[in-house]
């Protein structure tokens, strides 16, 4: 049987008096009659009372068992433990070799002629690609490999969310032919002090075994800026993390694309290693491409549905096209409506642009640019 309890101070007159709160008290079984639980309860919630009066306690977690199963308890939890410290030994054990083996890459999803992007945009990434198959010719043939051992191409995908950036990343890979591995923080982040930058030295040697791009997404938490006066030891794995990243940088002969939605944050050190690509905010004729690729063919749209009139909604993206048609459909089919309306679409859009402004920051927008966006809803909606 468990029993537990949060406490809290409750005043009385010029004295304290801890008081047991949100006891919870599990394990009576349903066959013993009601007014004995009720008993029980009672009694146990006594004397939780009198030990939190005579004691600091602030949490209580009490189990009643008998003593061959809490003998069990104790061996289970033991044995959890030792696997916890096996299983840091073990990680701490491996090489980096094999480390790289749990990283695999795989084929693109996207080709570049799926790409919805500004002409702007584009020419970048053309640029980027030309500048990929150029290697063999300028460094080798032309002997530049003599002053830069380790050629690569690093670029750094930059703006707001669901501009395309991850997309772009498979698309680029597929034009040059090369699988894609993927990473994000969280894959390189790990409770043990020391294993990231092992973990990132490993996703570097992955890439190059598998002659992949190399995508890292957050990777503003990778790049930012470097801590100053360090004074704890989680402060120095994060500086030690990104002085690993700048070295397997420098040695990394390879393509790699970095992923972020806040370039300020960067590192200035890692800034004129990277080529920028900032991503926009689809413009019009983005935005009708866009609209066109997202209506599925069996999608029942009504006469007045324009992907034309709808590309007048300005600031808005891909993922936010493609998920005001999924909020619209779903509508309509709740409604049992034969079709979807332009206003359906034109409500999804409202609501989904309302909700992001909603969530940012005060200082994220100023009042002139939130007036600009509401009166620029007011207008589509019109």
């Amino acid at each position: 049987m468990a029993i537990e309890s949060d406490t809290s101070f409750k005043k009385i007159g010029i004295c304290q008096m801890k008081v047991s709160q949100n006891v919870v008290i599990q394990g009576i079984p349903n066959n013993v009659p009601e007014d004995i639980a009720a008993l029980f309860r009672s009694r146990i919630l006594n004397a939780v009372n009198k030990l939190v009066d005579e004691t600091s306690l602030e949490k209580i977690n009490i189990i009643l068992t008998t003593a061959s199963e809490a003998r069990n308890i104790g061996e289970e939890n033991s044995t959890k433990k030792t696997e916890a410290n096996n299983q840091k030994s073990n990680n701490n054990d491996l090489s980096v070799e094999e480390r790289a083996g749990k990283y695999k890459a795989v084929q693109p999803l996207f080709d570049f002629e799926q790409l919805v992007i500004t002409e702007e945009v584009k020419d970048d990434l053309l640029l980027a690609v030309d500048l990929i198959e150029l290697e063999a010719k300028v460094f080798d043939d032309w002997g530049l490999r003599q002053i830069e051992p380790f050629p690569r191409t690093a670029l750094n995908f930059y703006g707001s969310p669901g501009t395309g950036k991850t997309l772009s990343a498979h698309a680029i890979a597929s034009k040059i032919k090369r699988p894609i591995l993927a990473a994000s923080y969280a894959q390189i982040e790990s409770m043990y002090h020391g294993e990231r930058p092992k973990n990132l030295e490993a996703i570097f040697l992955a890439a190059e075994r598998d002659n992949a791009l190399l995508f890292i997404d957050e990777a503003d938490s990778l790049l930012s800026k470097r801590l100053t006066n360090v004074t704890q030891g989680s402060e120095q794995a994060i500086n030690s993390m990104r002085s690993q990243l700048l070295i397997c940088l420098e040695r990394f002969s390879g393509v790699v694309i970095f992923c972020t939605n806040l370039v300020e944050n960067y590192d200035k050190a890692f800034e004129t290693r990277v080529r920028h690509v900032h991503f926009l905010m689809p413009d019009f004729a983005c935005r009708i491409e866009i609209w066109k690729r997202h209506f599925p063919a069996k999608m029942p749209l009504a006469a007045d549905v324009s992907p034309e009139r709808l590309a007048k909604v300005e600031d808005v993206c891909g993922r936010d096209i493609k998920n005001a048609i999924i909020d619209a459909a779903m509508r309509v089919a709740r409604k049992d409506k034969l079709s979807v309306e332009l206003s359906d679409l034109l409500n999804s859009i409202n609501r989904i642009k309302s909700a992001r402004i909603n969530i940012l920051q005060s200082d994220d927008l100023s009042p002139q640019t939130r007036e600009k966006i509401s009166q620029q809803l007011k207008e589509a909606l019109s």
